[in-house]
């Protein structure tokens, strides 16, 4: 007895490394980045201050944003609990035909294999007033954008969590309780309130708040559909890489989205007293109705449908040459994005991250679970890591990846795989942990007592023992990590770079550019993956389940059976497999290709088309990588992160520039002369000038009978009302444009009045993105828009129903110039040179789309010149653009 209390401790030693382990990494990765985050809400240049609060909480639209996050998330959860709740029943309480329960389970999970972001794209594409449902239907049913539109994507994002989370629960209800309440003479309404409705209020409140809190935190959603209807989600994105950045609000803004996370862990904790657990759960035959079978049999069909439905578009866009006009089946946009090298590398990246997240997650978890529940260590101990799964489960994504940025910006784990990693295997830790735990607490807890008098020791036992027969559940966690971490895009989107781009990163970045067939494309590529994944896994797991089984009954619970050797064996050569090549591939290096120079540019196609030609043709082809951006995104980076910056060579609008190496002195001197026609510093040399124009859809306009409007001024006429889109200055510098066109035609008074009724008139059709209103106008979703000239030109040339318009107040433009970061490393000669060759060999490209003249030897084409060049009476600075982002928001309503 002696030896086995020897070996009794050294199990708990063994069970103590691992919390030990566990806990350091949350201590590191959770505790340590929200702490900081905590901090900088508070800590201003002179301490400690409330200021950041106080400023946040007092704006109007911050309030409003709060409402609406509420207003919209606790609709949408009771919504979507009431239709998993039909879905749910008609499987498990109906007689209906097993096709179609298979259909509604397959149906209703299917949206976890899409990013959220995607939700968006595809409601404008199937809703909107050139969508493809709308054309099938002949008019349009509603209006997407706002209120309709978040609730009919956050309904359809949360569906899948609500519906697991009841089906599970129903399958676990004994229905034998049914036939006893029917003999005790209770009628149809009592036994169903009593054995359905009770054992599950549990989980139906766990439901609502689970929805509930999916909805409060995304940014998918919102960032398609939201339109004037704005969110908690879209403010801290804005915030934090809107045009003028604001860290420390930003912070304030992710403080105050954890509270309803500490809610959450309350009222979770709460609701566990509700949950009914049987000791048996009996097999009984339904009582037999057609009229309830035919009902929920049709609700639920019809619910399949209309989430299908919705997705339907992507399975057309991409294989048409230009929706909605030009209607021929083509393969080339596949054909594009398959030879597109970058994309391909993209998906190889989600690859990568996708399949570490699950190896280390699901370690994370097993290892997490054990000590849960199979080891006897302190009662302290399991409930630091059930609290750690219940903060995990509730903290939002984008309150993780913000801390993160702002914890390990400037370290060596910034921009690689390693930081996306880890992000994602605490981020995903709770669901998968309760799996586990709940396995391995089902299994006979005297096997390792049993193995250990035999002379096994605890590995050996945990080894041989108990992970074969736990080895289903283990793929299952390894499917859920896997498939969530393809699909993640809130956590990740402050941590990813040029060399470790996603695939939802990447459709957010192309959002920016309105290339929805490469959106579309991507898609599906995720969709196909992950459906082979998890049909891959599921197979595995129910196949190592009846193994599992199968052995236990033969080896009467304690001996190992030779196939249970084999299996663990497995994954134990997986597992260093697994570790070999991802030493091989280096996580934490910042992926792949870390020798050649990375390039930053908010440039549009054809001017990132145009430098990678001139870097191409003069030596340079395969020594740089390419990653575009947003310019309030890329803004945001630029004065968040200084040298840090993962960049060494950037194209940026030259107010940033200046606004960058005024805070942070983080550009070099160009050691190669420029002849520019106005003076520049020396640290950049201009590389386009981008103008602004109205945008117009001829088909709309004539349609609708509209007036072609000569000026920006006309745009405030009422006749445009819910006709006409803009971007927001707040968080898109193509905004910008126009409010210099009104302020220096017109004074800043009357202005404001012009600026007030024309977002009257634009309504939900403000958007964030420069490309936004050009979007709107080539989906028809709108008439005219106001946005970059050179878009809407090569639009017409292309032969789309697109024209343009040089408005009365001039076309005035902003420059966008070349920098070199000084961040001391062997690159830094060579992005010089970079710098050099784009201004010296890519000039004569770029004036085919930017006809201004830049430097002295040029002359502008008059063929393509805009009629009114005009340029703002005063220094175009950051501070200047806050002030007028000021004046824009005073004319909200």
């Amino acid at each position: 007895m002696a030896g086995a209390g020897k070996k009794m401790n050294g199990r708990n030693k063994e069970t103590k490394l691992i919390f030990l382990a566990v806990a350091l990494l949350f201590g590191a990765f959770l505790v340590v980045p929200v702490a900081r985050l905590l901090a900088k809400s508070f800590l201003g240049d002179s301490g400690i201050t409330t200021a950041f609060y106080k400023e946040v909480f007092g704006s109007r639209g911050f309030i409003t944003a709060m409402g609406n996050s509420f207003l919209i998330a606790g609709t949408s959860a009771l919504v979507t609990t009431f239709l998993a709740f039909l879905m749910a029943y008609t499987v498990h309480y109906t007689n209906v035909n097993k096709c179609f329960k298979k259909l509604i389970e397959a149906a209703a999970v299917l949206p976890m294999l899409l990013p959220t972001i995607t939700y968006g794209f595809a409601i404008i594409y199937s809703f909107g007033r050139e969508g493809l449902l709308t054309k099938l239907l002949g008019k349009q049913l509603f209006s997407i954008y706002g209120f309709k539109g978040l609730l009919l994507g956050y309904v359809i994002y949360t569906l899948p969590v609500s519906f697991v989370l009841l089906s599970n629960a129903m399958a676990y209800i004994d229905k034998k309780f049914m036939t006893v309440s029917r003999l005790m003479g209770d009628k149809a309404f009592a036994t169903f309130r009593m054995t359905v409705m009770r054992p599950l209020m549990g989980t139906l409140a766990a439901s609502f708040v689970q929805a509930f809190f999916l909805s409060f935190t995304d940014f998918g959603i919102p960032a398609a559909v939201g339109g004037e209807f704005e969110v908690i989600a879209s403010v801290l994105y804005d915030q934090m890489l809107g045009s003028v950045p604001d860290f420390n609000n930003g912070a304030v803004v992710a403080m105050v989205m954890l509270i309803p996370s500490v809610i959450s862990i309350g009222v979770l904790k709460y609701l566990e007293k509700y949950n009914v657990r049987y000791n048996k759960i009996s097999q009984e035959d339904l009582k037999k109705s057609p009229v309830r079978d035919v009902v929920f049999g049709i609700l639920s069909v019809a619910i399949c449908i209309c989430v299908l439905s919705v997705f339907a578009v992507i399975f057309v866009i991409p294989f048409v040459e230009e929706w909605p006009y030009e209607i021929h089946f083509t393969l080339e946009n596949v054909r594009n994005v398959l030879r597109d090298k970058e994309l391909s590398n993209v998906y190889l990246n989600s690859l990568y991250v996708a399949f570490y997240t699950a190896v280390f997650g699901t370690l994370l978890v097993y290892g997490s679970a054990l000590v849960t529940a199979r080891s006897k260590v302190s009662r302290r101990f399991k409930q630091i890591i059930d609290g750690i799964a219940m903060v995990t489960n509730t903290i939002p994504g984008m309150v993780l990846g913000l801390a993160f940025l702002f914890c390990f910006s400037g370290t060596g784990i910034q921009n690689t795989f390693l930081i996306m990693v880890i992000c994602n295997m605490i981020h995903f830790f709770s669901t998968p942990y309760l799996m586990m735990k709940e396995s391995l607490a089902k299994m006979n807890a005297s096997w390792e007592t049993t193995a250990m008098l035999m002379g096994d020791s605890w590995i050996k036992t945990i080894l041989r023992v108990v992970t074969p027969n736990a080895i289903s559940t283990i793929i299952r966690v390894f499917s859920y990590y896997f498939i969530n971490a393809m699909v993640t895009i809130s956590a990740v989107i402050f941590l990813a770079g040029a060399r470790t781009m996603v695939i939802t990163t990447k459709i957010k970045q192309l959002q920016y550019y309105n290339k929805y067939n490469e959106i579309f494309v991507l898609s599906l590529l995720l969709l196909f993956t992950n459906i082979a994944a998890k049909a891959l896994f599921g197979y595995l797991a129910s196949r190592k389940s009846k193994t599992a089984e199968y052995s236990l009954k033969k080896a009467g619970n304690v001996q190992l059976v030779s196939s249970g050797i084999r299996t663990a064996k497995r994954i134990i050569a997986v597992a260093v497999a697994a570790i070999l090549v991802i030493s091989a591939v280096s996580l934490g290096t910042g992926g792949r290709n870390s020798d050649l120079v990375v390039i930053y540019s908010n440039g549009d196609d054809e001017a990132v088309e145009a430098m990678k030609e001139s870097l191409d043709a003069n030596g340079y082809r395969g020594k740089y990588i390419m990653q575009t951006f947003g310019t309030s995104e890329l803004g945001g980076k630029l004065l968040a992160e200084g040298k840090n910056l993962e960049a060494d060579l950037i194209t940026m609008s030259t107010f940033y520039i200046d606004s960058a190496q005024e805070q942070n002195q983080m550009f070099k001197d160009l050691t190669f002369p420029v002849n520019t026609t106005e003076e520049f510093p020396s640290y950049c040399a201009p590389v386009t000038a981008q103008e602004g124009a109205l945008i117009i859809n001829t088909k709309v306009m004539e349609s609708s009978g509209l007036p072609v409007p000569e000026s920006i001024k006309d745009l405030a006429d009422p006749v445009y009302k819910d006709m006409i889109s803009v971007t927001d200055v707040s968080s898109s510098s193509t905004a910008w444009l126009l409010l210099q066109a009104l302020i220096d035609a017109y004074g800043e008074n009357e202005a404001k009045e012009l600026l007030t009724r024309i977002y009257e008139n634009a309504g939900p059709h403000i958007e964030d993105s420069g490309s936004g209103p050009l979007k709107k106008v080539r989906a028809g979703e709108v008439a005219i828009g106001f946005g970059l000239r050179h878009q809407a030109v090569a639009d017409k040339k292309a032969g789309l129903p697109v024209d343009y318009i040089d408005p009365a107040e001039g076309n005035f433009s902003l420059t966008e110039s070349v920098a070199v970061l000084d961040k001391g490393s062997k690159r830094d000669k060579t992005a010089m040179e970079m710098a050099q060759c784009i201004i010296e060999n890519g000039r004569e490209k770029l004036q085919e789309t930017y006809p201004n003249a830049l430097y002295k030897d040029e002359i502008t084409d008059p063929e393509n010149a805009s009629a009114n060049p005009e340029v703002f009476n005063q220094k175009l600075t950051v501070e200047l653009l806050e002030k007028h982002q000021k004046l824009s928001e005073e004319c909200k309503k």
